[in-house]
């Protein structure tokens, strides 16, 4: 068979062999068949070679001075940027130990001397056809997963945007039915109260004018304590005035939080966002039977009206403090946990020290046998205290502040339990949670990354270490970028 018919491809090879012969020989072959050919004579000159211009395949000969082949393969699938050229031995080791060598190396095919260039043209096609399709593979497979990124950001986008349009829904319906029969309560109260103070002032006016009341209503003074009533009633009144404003702020604050009226951007106060967003989350912040009140440190300094997507970030706040929470939750069970096995550990420890104590004393002994007693006791009781850590105060710190680049930086921090370093790098993916099943969808903080970045324009970072909490960095400009 001709040989120029073998081969239409062309491809750059490389030729590594220390015998001139063979290099002239190899390169006129291939270049026959229209390859573009380089050459080197030793391992050294073929790296510097590969740096310089990346070839299709290497025919890489084994017996050189210096740098054998097998080292010179080794190096080559070490580097990133030469990991993936085919390399094919050409030498005359026809022994089966060195061919296994060849491949171990890395090498994809091995080639005797003396050769035939029919075969060596039809392996080197191959190789290179392979390589091709491989190229091909790795793009597809990058547009595939191009493709699949551009879904689950769809699909996130479209969860979020159902998830706010419901939630803006909600919170308006419940805003508009309470605050109805609330403000009629709350407009009212003020003439109530005024209508009891002039009723209380009718009676103790009655009081001074008939200081000597009949029997009958005598007894029902006594037995409805008059006096505590009308105290009481004016105390009473005004719980009931600042119940009805707790309500109307929460009220407000629903609203606020939901935006439901403002899908468009609008010059915002950041802190107000935040504030209702802690607001919605007061529950979550009271004392538990597991753990005390989560303090709340805010640290605000002077902002600017951001023109942003409110109700969005608001969401984003939503999420990174709830997260924040989970943590410090997560925290609290570990050290009530704790604190309960060192309390196990110390009166094991105590009633063991008296049972030893008591088995080696005698009658005679047994003043001396309270007193160690008492010694072994508080020895367990400094025990404790020593490996015991002290109830550390479960705190999530808000920091704002207006940077040079006129940008606006929220900083939350917790003292929770942190995030491992393993699972750092995935924060941000749809779909993946730390949290057990059932407590989380893993779309929180994939959904704030696309409100910051996408929508704001905006950077969203962490930094945490593991039992030492985590903070989340957001900066978004103040306005938006032309």
């Amino acid at each position: 068979m001709p040989l120029n018919k073998i081969n239409n491809c062309k491809g750059n090879i490389l030729v590594v062999d220390d015998t001139p012969d063979n290099l002239r020989l190899l390169s006129a072959m291939l270049t026959a068949q229209g390859f573009e050919v380089r050459k080197a004579l030793n391992g050294k000159m073929a790296l510097t070679a590969c740096q310089m211009v990346l070839p299709d395949l290497i025919l890489l000969d084994i017996n050189m001075p210096g740098m054998n082949g097998y080292e010179v393969c080794q190096k080559l699938k070490a580097d990133d940027k030469t990991c993936e050229v085919p390399v094919i031995f050409i030498s005359a080791l026809d022994d089966v130990v060195d061919k296994v060598k060849a491949f171990d190396v890395g090498g994809v095919d091995y080639i005797t001397k003396p050769f035939h260039g029919a075969e060596v043209l039809l392996r080197i096609e191959n190789q290179i056809n392979l390589r091709s399709l491989q190229i091909t593979l790795q793009e597809k497979n990058f547009l595939l997963q191009e493709a699949l990124d551009n879904l689950k950001a769809a699909q996130v986008q479209q969860i979020q945007n159902e998830k706010m349009v419901a939630l803006g829904q909600l919170v308006a319906g419940i805003a508009h039915e309470v605050n109805n029969p609330i403000s009629f309560i709350y407009g009212n109260l003020q003439y109530a109260s005024q209508y009891v103070r002039e009723l209380i002032n009718i009676i103790e006016l009655y009081q001074q004018e008939y200081s000597q009341p009949t029997p009958k209503i005598q007894k029902i003074v006594n037995d409805v304590d008059l006096n505590f009533v009308i105290n009481d009633l004016q105390d009473l009144m005004g719980a009931m005035y600042r119940g009805a404003d707790r309500i109307r702020e929460i009220v407000l604050a629903l609203q606020n939080f939901s935006r439901h009226d403002e899908a468009e951007m609008k010059a915002v106060d950041i802190h107000e966002g935040i504030d209702n967003t802690l607001v919605m989350l007061q529950h979550r912040l009271r004392e538990t039977a597991n753990r005390p009140a989560i303090d709340i440190v805010k640290e605000y300094h002077d902002l600017p009206l951001v023109t942003c997507y409110a109700s969005e970030l608001n969401q984003v706040f939503m999420h990174i403090l709830n997260n924040a929470i989970d943590s410090l939750e997560k925290r609290g069970r570990e050290q009530d946990k704790s604190e309960a096995q060192i309390s196990t550990i110390g009166t094991l420890g105590e009633i063991e020290t008296n049972q030893r104590i008591g088995s080696q004393l005698s009658q005679k002994d047994t003043l001396r046998a309270s007193s160690r007693s008492l010694a072994a006791s508080y020895q367990t009781s400094e025990h404790q205290n020593k490996w015991k850590q002290p109830i550390q105060n479960l705190r999530i710190r808000i920091r704002t502040e207006l940077t040079e680049f006129n940008t606006v930086n929220i900083a939350i921090a917790d003292n929770g339990i942190g995030i491992h370093e393993s699972l750092q790098s995935r924060l941000f993916d749809p779909f993946f949670t730390t949290k057990p099943v059932g407590k989380g969808s893993g779309l929180g903080l994939s959904i704030s990354h696309q409100i910051v970045v996408q929508k704001h324009r905006g950077q969203i970072t962490y930094s945490s270490s593991l039992g030492q909490g985590a903070e989340f960095a957001i900066a978004i400009p103040i306005k938006p970028p032309a």
